[in-house]
């Protein structure tokens, strides 16, 4: 696949920021820090093929899930 360039915003302080993702087959997850309050966002990837779509999610690195 070509590499996915969208455009999110910090969870922390709102500023926006264009990424640049590689749709694998496979699920990504990682950090990367904003390039404004340098705080670290949490940025998961999740390829759905049979709708042959690619989903992207951003959140606070600092979020609990239950």
């Amino acid at each position: 696949m070509q590499p996915i360039f969208h455009s999110i915003q910090c969870p922390f302080c709102g500023h926006p920021t264009d990424i640049c993702v590689e749709a694998t087959d496979e699920d990504q997850d990682y950090t990367e820090d904003c390039s404004n309050c340098c705080n670290p966002m949490h940025i998961r990837v999740h390829v759905d093929e049979m709708r042959h779509k690619v989903q992207i999610f951003v959140d606070a690195d600092d979020e609990q899930y239950y």
